[in-house]
């Protein structure tokens, strides 16, 4: 058991992830996804930091090194406020479970991010690989539309969904991504629940600007007040930034990269049965293929 503590740890980041979309998903049609952004870091430092007291009997960091803080903030960064960002603002144009699909290509990106920054190989396999995720996503996202035109019958491709919508979950994915490579650079060895911690608090730092800029206070402290919205926040944040990015942490850290990228990436699939009996959505046999068909892209990325 001890052996893939990795593999474990990803498998139940994905559950956890699964969770979190579905409630951020809906706090953040009600209260906006920047507020959500915001708060959810805050209830997730909170969480981490009442876990590290008594876990590590340090509430706060101060055992990692100059580097690893550097780059954990980078990280925070890149992964929460650029990525995050886009992603909770993806959960109100097109929903979680789209969103969550589009995040499949988090693990392909990640393989592309480490041959180039850490100069991991990327094979024939790897290749074959992200081009069934894609191919499992366009089905999804794509359509055609036959129109009349030069006297005849031509069919154009369409997207089923928003394109900025799209674009902002892709946008999350890339974030994402981007964040777990430079994490697993910077935090080697070190505790994941307390790398946490620090990605957590440069995610706060950088929705506080965001807010501060936009004049958007009045509207956070209005929010804390709705119970709806503050209990759904917090069991996101709870299964999110507490649970789910600690354990993402130790997946990268315990297992081969690639093994807990594939795993985690089984969100999409995940999150078709909730979506369906608790957000009563209509999910087509043609969106589960296309989910299906994106994992084992992502599974093959990493033979």
């Amino acid at each position: 058991m001890e052996s893939h503590i990795g593999e474990i740890a990803a498998l139940l980041t994905a559950m956890f992830w699964t969770v979190t979309a579905l409630a951020f998903e809906a706090a953040s049609k009600r209260i906006g996804s920047l507020i959500v952004n915001l708060l959810r870091l805050v209830a997730g430092f909170v969480f981490l930091l009442i876990f590290a007291t008594f876990y590590r009997g340090l509430p706060l960091p101060v055992d990692a090194e100059a580097s690893t803080w550097f780059w954990l903030i980078l990280s925070g960064f890149v992964g929460f406020v650029f990525g995050d960002f886009c992603l909770f603002q993806s959960f109100v144009v097109i929903g979680a479970r789209i969103s969550m699909l589009i995040m499949a290509l988090a693990p392909p990106i990640t393989a592309f991010f480490s041959w180039i920054f850490l100069g991991e190989t990327m094979t024939l396999w790897n290749l074959i690989g992200m081009m069934v995720t894609v191919l499992g996503i366009a089905f999804v996202v794509l359509s055609r539309d036959g129109e009349e035109g030069n006297g005849g019958i031509f069919r154009r491709l369409k997207f089923n969904f928003p394109v900025w919508g799209l674009l902002l979950a892709f946008g999350g994915a890339v974030g994402q991504a981007g964040g777990l490579v430079l994490s697993k650079y910077g935090m080697k060895d070190y505790d994941p629940f307390a790398s946490s911690q620090i990605r957590v608090m440069a995610g706060i730092v950088g929705f506080s600007l965001i807010i501060t800029l936009r004049k958007h206070w009045k509207d956070l402290f209005h929010a804390t007040r709705l119970p709806k919205p503050m209990l759904q926040l917090t069991t996101g944040a709870f299964f999110g930034p507490f649970l789910g990015v600690s354990f993402s942490l130790m997946a990268v850290q315990h297992a081969n990269m690639g093994v807990a990228a594939t795993l985690m990436a089984i969100t999409p699939v995940l999150i078709i049965v909730p979506s369906i009996f608790l957000n009563k959505e209509k999910v087509t046999m043609k969106e589960i293929i296309g989910a299906v068909v994106a994992v084992i892209g992502v599974g093959i990325l990493f033979i």
